[in-house]
């Protein structure tokens, strides 16, 4: 083994336990602040408002009659914004004045609908020409991780994405790394090539000496099979690292 370092409405079942409010219809003054978020954001879109904002619209369906923006607020203030609140592990979330379980749901379906969407733009697709895109995927699905993930994207003789695969999960700055396992995984899809990539939950997608030293092993080993390694990504929380950009691969 080596490592590399570093009331219910029909979507979300039942309200989550923000203080109790008189049942009955909403408050006034809540649907017509809920109406004019709305409003915003279909006549301006997204970039129109904040993160806090749109963390509001997202809850509106998981608490339906109260006041979500003090704990969009606090969720932004303990996960610092949008991407970190949805990326958060569900235990921590619960820990979060007014989180339940309806709220959890919302945030996860959020980020699973993301993910979904950029994967579809690099599945199938030639990497050299939807390498931005490749990117995006990585930053979105590995960025906000508090432990350390390796994944292996898997690539035909075209250099198309066929398969995705997460082969590894450790500690907030270790995970293990079975280049046996990489490997033979390759052979099992019919992959001709591979991109590996793993992040650094600190956010300084620096590579290691552990880092340089098992890509190297990995290299050799994909070469011995015919299998072409095109890159080792480390992802970090705004930007990433390319070993074949920087020459060591």
């Amino acid at each position: 083994m080596n490592a590399l370092s570093e009331r219910p409405l029909p979507l979300f079942v039942g309200a989550d336990p923000l203080p109790v409010q008189p049942v009955g219809k909403t408050p006034s003054y809540l649907a017509d602040h809920r109406k004019r978020l709305r409003a915003r954001f279909l006549d301006g879109g997204p970039d129109a408002m904040p993160d806090y904002e749109l963390l509001e619209l997202l809850l509106f369906g998981a608490v339906p009659r109260q006041d979500v923006k003090p704990l969009a607020r606090r969720l932004m203030d303990r996960f610092g914004d949008l991407a970190g609140v949805i990326a958060a592990p569900p235990d921590d979330l619960h820990r979060i004045e007014g989180v339940g379980t309806s709220v959890v749901c919302a945030l996860k379906l959020a980020g699973a609908v993301a993910t979904r969407v950029v994967r579809a733009k690099v599945m199938n697709r030639q990497v050299i020409s939807s390498w931005d895109a490749l990117l995006d995927y990585c930053h979105r699905v590995m960025a906000h991780r508090s432990v350390e993930h390796v994944r292996v994207l898997f690539l035909d003789r075209k250099n198309c994405l066929i398969c995705d695969e997460e082969l590894g999960r450790g500690t907030v700055d270790h995970v293990p790394v079975y280049p046996r396992e990489i490997l033979r995984r390759a052979l099992e899809v019919g992959a001709s090539a591979m991109i590996l990539v793993h992040n650094h939950p600190s956010g300084d997608p620096t590579p290691s000496q552990a880092d340089i030293a098992m890509t190297e092993r990995i290299r050799q080993g994909a070469e011995a099979l015919s299998v072409v390694l095109h890159d080792h990504l480390i992802i970090g929380r705004s930007r990433e690292y390319s070993f074949r950009s920087e020459g060591l691969l």
